[in-house]
């Protein structure tokens, strides 16, 4: 051969070496990545080097809220052959999750991704100027309510929702949802009343709730839960309730699943089969008024760019509370301030608070912010499979020993394990308390994830958990003793447990840490029965009303767990049904 002919092959070598995965073939191959609820596994198909389609084989994440991740962000990697695409707000583990995933295929593949990239929003198909009956603003339990009450009720309707993803605290709770006289209570033989449902209510916020308010609400869940099984189509436990502490019997209706998914995807099919319009990625800014004073809709923000929905019959604010805005809760109440995690999702900043303050909206307990007593200690998030202390799981310290009941306010409970060694506590149950409870059932995700961060351990024996945990064997079994014993006799002799205890002398037992985390912001706007928002004179503002956390008036110092469900459903009712049925101006 030539010896140019041999330089030519050489440089031809080279140039092909130096393409590296340019030319190569098509390939496929699969990556993994840790999201909030457990591994996400994709397989990626690469031609000539780049990424030409992804598959989500396997994934544990919320299909709600990890919608955006697995469509438009998967999209966007596919077009500009990077992992490095924007995150999804609200969805960060689970963006992180794909992001992770798609990088280790293309490592697996020999493949090397572009750089980072910011993604060109695109325009939205919305018209600038909109024009609705009722604007709905916020899509958890509260604006779907209302908006889907006040569609039935024949005035058009639009939901603004500023996040990318519908839902918001709705979705991501346990929404278990108090109501007294339930069918459930009725198949179960247990004795309830609204006014036993009052009394806790108002004695669980230490009487600072308004009783009109309260009474509203109490006696407004039974029927809002009806409603939501009979024509939402929300399926609940038929056979089980949950007794959350402040609660003087067990009323709490369990969602199937016992998270708010079941509610948020039957709300969701509920508006779309009505064809309610819901514009997410719409922030909305400012209440606008006319010359009477008379709440005429609002002016929202998408990508910087400004639009007006008009509501010619009323505005009902579902934003929700503040748990997430830091600087918001300091000034509220320092102590809650950035020394505590938040279970909430991010968009929880007390935006419809802060517009309505600002035409002359009274406010009231805006100190009274409430912890959750066992959520991760990673994230702040609330540990789900907590259910398992609703049907006898123990909390203990450090060493090994009780420190309240387990059934006690959450204000109580919080502080109390503030009090403990390392400001965290234990909870403990075994076979017989999970046959009730179905905690680790229903929350395979979470046990997978805590298992592996080692938050939650499972063990076959007592001293399994206390060697794990470093907690002295002796106490614990001491402890153990004791609540078996009171188990048999159905007498707590040390904290007064108001539930029904289990033997807990046998294996196999799950043990998980948790630590406070700042849950639900009591205070908020002014509201009265009908659900319109109240000025500093206690008079209605005309065409505003309002549901849900974003209100102030109905917990007091401290809300009872499953209380918040009750008060988004019958408000969010309360107000859609109103705002419909108002003047057209």
């Amino acid at each position: 051969m030539a010896r140019h002919s041999i330089r030519i092959l050489r440089a031809t070598t080279l140039a092909l070496a130096l393409c590296g995965t340019a030319l190569a073939a098509p390939v496929t191959t699969e990556g993994t990545g840790v999201g909030k609820h457990g591994d996400v596994t994709v397989a990626v198909m690469f031609d000539g080097g780049k990424i030409t389609a992804i598959d989500v084989k396997s994934s544990l994440e919320n299909p709600i809220l990890a919608k955006g991740v697995f469509t438009e962000m998967k999209d966007a990697m596919v077009r500009y052959n990077s992992a490095d695409v924007d995150v999804v707000a609200g969805a960060t583990l689970s963006s992180e999750a794909l992001r992770s995933a798609v990088k280790a295929a293309a490592e697996k593949a020999g493949v090397t991704l572009a750089g980072p990239v910011v993604v060109a929003k695109r325009a939205p198909k919305v018209p600038e100027k909109n024009v609705y009956d009722v604007v709905v603003v916020g899509s958890g339990g509260a604006g779907f309510s209302a908006a889907i009450t006040a569609h039935d009720a024949g005035a058009s309707v639009v939901i603004l929702e500023k996040m990318p993803t519908v839902g918001g605290n709705s979705l991501i709770s346990g929404a278990e949802m108090a109501a007294a006289g339930s069918w459930v209570q009725q198949k179960l033989g247990i004795k309830d009343s609204v006014e036993q449902h009052f009394q806790d209510t108002m004695k669980g916020g230490d009487n600072l709730g308004d009783p009109a308010v309260v009474r509203a609400m109490v006696e407004g869940a039974l029927p809002a839960a009806l409603w939501c099984r009979d024509e939402i189509g929300v399926e609940f436990v038929e056979d089980n309730l949950f007794h959350f502490g402040g609660h003087s019997v067990k009323r709490s209706l369990i969602p199937k699943g016992a998270t708010g998914s079941e509610f948020i995807s039957k709300f969701m099919t509920a508006a779309e089969k009505r064809k309610i319009p819901i514009v997410t990625g719409m922030k909305a800014e400012e209440l606008l008024r006319d010359a009477d004073g008379r709440v005429t809709g609002v002016r929202a923000v998408m990508d910087g760019k400004d639009y007006v929905f008009e509501a010619r019959r009323g505005t009902v604010l579902a934003t929700g509370g503040f748990a997430a805005n830091v600087d918001m809760r300091t000034k509220a109440n320092p102590f809650y301030g950035a020394g505590f995690k938040t279970t909430n999702m991010p968009g929880a900043q007390g935006d419809g608070i802060v517009m309505a303050e600002k035409i002359g909206a009274a406010v009231a307990n805006m100190d009274q912010i409430q912890t959750y007593p066992m959520c991760d200690p990673v994230s702040g998030a609330i540990e789900l499979i907590d259910d398992a202390r609703f049907e006898g799981a123990i909390l203990i310290n450090q060493e090994g020993r009780r420190f309240v009941e387990e059934l006690e306010r959450r204000d109580v409970m919080s502080k109390a394990i503030l009090a403990q060694t390392g400001q965290y506590c234990y909870a403990l149950f075994n076979q017989k308390v999970e046959d009730r409870a179905h905690a680790v059932q229903n929350h395979q995700d979470e046990v997978a994830v805590f298992s592996r961060t080692g938050i939650l351990y499972k063990g076959e024996t007592l001293k399994d958990v206390a060697d794990h945990f470093k907690i002295p064997l002796d106490a614990l079994e001491d402890t153990v003793k004791k609540v078996s014993s009171y188990a048999k006799t159905g007498k707590d002799l040390d904290f007064n447990y108001r539930g029904k205890f289990e033997d807990l002398t046998t294996g196999p037992y799950w043990i998980y840490r948790g630590v406070p985390s700042v849950h639900h912001t009591m205070g908020g706007l002014k509201i009265n029965p009908k659900a319109q928002v109240l000025d500093a004179k206690g008079n209605p503002i005309p065409g505003l009303w309002a549901a849900g956390e974003v209100t102030g008036v109905t917990h007091g110092s401290n809300r009872l767990g499953s209380n918040a469900y009750a008060d988004i459903i019958v408000f969010g009712r309360i107000a859609g049904e109103e705002a419909a049925k108002a003047e057209v101006k």
